[in-house]
């Protein structure tokens, strides 16, 4: 007959510390974890990382985690992979590796798993992308608005840009740098009568306030970056929100960093209503097109005060 050896053995001892160790982790030492494991990601994006691989790796249960990186880094795990892979993807293809590699180099485990999801994650297909968006088609217009010098662009999906510039070349080379080949189209009303209505749209929108003009748009981030730019089109005018309770609107509540750099990247001014967020003093803090802007903005979509009697 066997008798059991109760003595505790080292690595026993060593799990049963770390699990304690992990249980009471500060706040600051959490987000330090989730940090570090998302530079793990990073390091080994090209490989299948399970959930239940990367808990082990800071000591949580696989639903903690999900439940921790989340508030700490505003995505999941498997989200932060995926944009990774597909940041590589897009440095791959620009710097001009076939295909083929340029897919297999980033981590994806099959080509048919990128086209299936070309839209979410760098908006046209790897082939396209590769050759400089050659085979999309984006129609511009410039027009003066009450706010200054404003250029539109659109896809056949919707409007993808809307941007404030001092001279229409200027804002013409803005759109080409991120779609270097692709055919960028002046829009004289004849040739694209919805851009020419949308700006128009706009610019009755600037001159006179009122309501947010309701556009097809075609947003092109991270899921992320979609879910805040989404929730901010949803705010009602004349509303405005600090970055802390914006994060707290989307169920982030710890990301108001990658909150404040989603409304940095917002490559739709005025109709991604970013100009509606606020430092949490109360003070105006960023915006890409100038704090003036961001002022007049604000005061045209303030609620007039009612008349006295």
């Amino acid at each position: 007959m066997t008798i059991p050896n109760d003595k505790p053995t080292q690595s026993s001892v060593e799990a049963l510390g770390s699990a304690q160790t992990s249980s009471r982790a500060t706040p600051d030492r959490r987000r330090e974890q989730m940090v570090q494991l998302a530079r793990t990601i990073e390091q080994r994006a090209a490989q299948t990382l399970t959930l239940k691989d990367l808990a082990a790796e800071v000591g949580l249960s696989p639903s903690r985690l999900q439940k921790t990186f989340k508030a700490v880094l505003g995505v999941s795990p498997k989200a932060y992979q995926d944009a990774v892979r597909a940041r590589r993807l897009k440095q791959a293809l620009k710097n001009g590796n076939g295909v083929t590699d340029a897919i297999y180099e980033s981590g994806y485990g099959s080509i048919s798993r990128v086209y299936e999801d070309k839209v979410g994650k760098i908006g046209m297909t790897p082939t396209s992308y590769r050759r400089g968006a050659e085979r999309e088609r984006i129609w511009y217009a410039c027009r003066r608005t009450a706010l200054g010098l404003v250029a539109m662009a659109a896809t056949e999906r919707g409007v993808c840009f809307v941007q404030f510039g001092e001279t229409s070349e200027q804002l013409v080379e803005v759109i080409r740098a991120e779609f270097p080949k692709a055919e960028l189209l002046p829009s004289p009303a004849q040739a694209a009568p919805d851009l020419d209505h949308w700006m128009s749209a706009l610019d009755e929108f600037l001159e006179q306030g009122g309501p947010m003009p309701d556009l097809p748009l075609d947003l092109r981030g991270t899921a992320f970056q979609t879910t805040v730019w989404k929730f901010l089109q949803s705010t009602r005018t004349g509303q405005v929100l600090t970055y802390t309770e914006l994060a707290e609107q989307i169920g982030k509540p710890k990301a108001v960093r990658a909150v404040a750099s989603a409304c940095a990247r917002n490559r739709v001014g005025v109709l991604i209503p970013c100009h509606r967020v606020l430092r949490g003093d109360g003070q105006l803090g960023g915006y890409r097109w100038g704090l003036e802007r961001k002022r007049q903005l604000l005061d045209l979509e303030r609620d007039p005060e009612p008349a006295s009697d």
